[in-house]
């Protein structure tokens, strides 16, 4: 997805790589990708729609999204891709890299790695520190030394994130460990579950798990039915259900 000068999203045609349920089939909404990927609901809204500034003394400051969006009912315009993007731009975020600095390090990997969705590619990973390495050592961005090292690298922040992308044999992402837990534990596969969170052990669905707990029932009871182990069950209580937990 890219803007028009006015800044209003424009979808791209698909690639011939694009023609799967990864990329074309809507799946989340703004907030639940939000809480799936541990950012605040006004941040990823941002991500997802982009953002006009208004001044009082000069142009307003208009900036497109950096998630592919996807027209859906009900509020679900999220595609797994989308939801990709989000966890790498997570990532950046993580570090403390700025939002004018991950756009401007998103639009540059984009044009160098030569595809669409570049975050969604294992290109990113092989590739896309290098690229970053180059672009900060010659234009003197901080981005030298939060994102990438001088062995042309990620830092440890960003590596955690994309450790938790699997790729599937064409090189696009094709499930995602979500980093609402610091061990991986609940994981997204679009082509399982609808795209819900579900277990990586067992493949319960999280929401079904949680749904037991909000019910009142015993936590080792919710473990045992859905054969889970009980800490694995608490961990995922504990971040998806702060209050109740």
């Amino acid at each position: 997805m890219f803007s028009t000068p006015e800044g209003e999203a424009t979808i791209r045609k698909p690639s011939p790589a694009a023609l799967d349920l990864r990329f074309c089939r809507p799946l989340y909404t703004p907030g639940e990708a939000a809480r799936f990927l541990s950012v605040p609901e006004s941040t990823l809204r941002t991500w997802a729609g982009g953002y006009e500034r208004r001044h009082p003394s000069r142009r307003p400051t208009v900036s497109g999204p950096i998630l592919t969006t996807l027209p859906g009912n009900h509020g679900v315009r999220i595609p797994f891709v989308g939801l990709v993007e989000g966890m790498v731009a997570a990532g950046f975020r993580s570090a403390g890299v700025s939002m004018q600095h991950i756009r401007r390090a998103l639009s540059l990997l984009q044009e160098e790695l030569g595809i669409e969705h570049a975050l969604a590619s294992q290109k990113l990973y092989t590739d896309g520190a290098a690229i970053l390495y180059d672009f900060a050592r010659i234009e003197a961005e901080d981005l030298l030394t939060v994102v990438v090292t001088g062995q042309r690298v990620f830092t440890g922040a960003i590596k955690q994130y994309l450790e938790r992308i699997h790729y599937a044999p064409d090189r696009w992402a094709d499930r995602l460990v979500l980093p609402i837990t610091s061990r991986q534990l609940v994981e997204v596969d679009p082509t399982r579950a609808f795209g819900r969170p579900v277990f990586v052990k067992g493949g319960a669905r999280m929401e079904d798990v949680l749904g037991r707990f909000r019910a009142g029932e015993p936590l080792a009871d919710v473990a045992h039915d859905f054969d889970l182990d009980p800490l694995d069950v608490e961990d995922v209580i504990r971040a998806a259900l702060p209050v109740a937990a």
